[in-house]
């Protein structure tokens, strides 16, 4: 009697995934931040009512992660040949939720940290619009190709095109895939599945050193002037690459998030507030 069977179908992420990792032996360091939000949820529902565009905590979280990159300029970079080669742009990619939540998939915003929460928002969701569509012509030639090599071969093949595109800086474009696709870090959404806090591996073929995940908005008991007093509270898991950051970088990139994420209308002006529009619950 057989005990296992395989899983069908077996496609997408799932099939790379299971050809990228090997035993442990990554780099990975990990870290909790824990996060007041009550100023970004407001922040939050004036932004719908005077833009119209639908930012969310992710965004805002996005835009901090790209703005303590480029404070500590030395965390944008790869590892290519035995050294830290750098970025031009800061570029962050959002992972999305495709196929009903089977697959995943995401888009890169490029140069995060010259755009507004507000910009991301409108930017993230044109885009993750085609994507669920199936619309998004890099994305969909890109998974026809890797779709179509053999399964034995797709962990070389994929550490293969890694080392074109990364160690020798090639454009495979011509071919179907596109060049850094992942960029400086990846953010990754998981309150909306319920989850409080979680972690993330770094993806070894994307060369990229950090991934956030955000968790679930949560009312808290916290301390307040010596007092115990219920905010809303956020949870993100960090994963960071340590060739790239220790604790003094990581502590300082923590600290400008958290006073972007604490006071974003103090990074990001927004018009003068009309009228509160969506309710707080919808933001996540």
């Amino acid at each position: 009697m057989r005990t296992f069977r395989p899983l069908e179908p077996f496609h997408g992420w799932r099939r790379m995934a299971v050809h990228t990792w090997s035993a442990p032996r990554d780099p990975s360091v990990y870290a909790l931040v824990e996060l007041p939000v009550a100023n970004a949820l407001a922040y939050i529902e004036r932004a719908r009512a005077t833009t119209g565009a639908r930012v969310t905590l992710s965004h805002l979280v996005l835009r901090g992660v790209a703005l303590g990159i480029r404070q500590n300029p030395q965390l944008n970079g790869i590892v290519a040949r035995g050294r830290i080669m750098l970025r031009d742009s800061i570029d962050i990619f959002m992972q999305v939720m495709t196929e009903g939540g089977t697959d995943l998939s995401g888009i890169k915003i490029a140069h995060a940290d010259e755009k507004s929460a507000v910009d991301v928002a409108r930017e993230a969701q044109q885009r993750i619009d085609r994507l669920r569509a199936r619309q998004d012509r890099d994305v969909e030639r890109t998974k026809s190709v890797l779709d179509r090599l053999p399964a034995r071969l797709l962990g070389r093949i994929l550490r293969a095109i890694a080392y074109l595109i990364y160690d020798l800086d090639l454009d495979l474009s011509r071919l179907g895939i596109v060049k850094d696709t992942f960029g400086s870090a990846m953010i990754t959404n998981v309150g909306m599945l319920g989850l409080e806090a979680a972690f993330a591996p770094l993806v070894p073929f994307s060369r990229t050193p950090l991934v956030v995940l955000v968790g679930e908005v949560q009312d808290r008991v916290v301390a307040e002037d010596g007092q115990a007093v219920v905010r809303p509270m956020v949870t993100l898991g960090v994963t960071f690459d340590h060739r790239f950051m220790d604790g003094f970088q990581g502590g300082k990139m923590a600290a400008l998030m958290r006073a972007y994420v604490q006071n974003p209308g103090a990074f990001d002006p927004l018009p003068a507030a009309a009228e509160i529009g969506e309710p707080v619950s919808s933001i996540q």
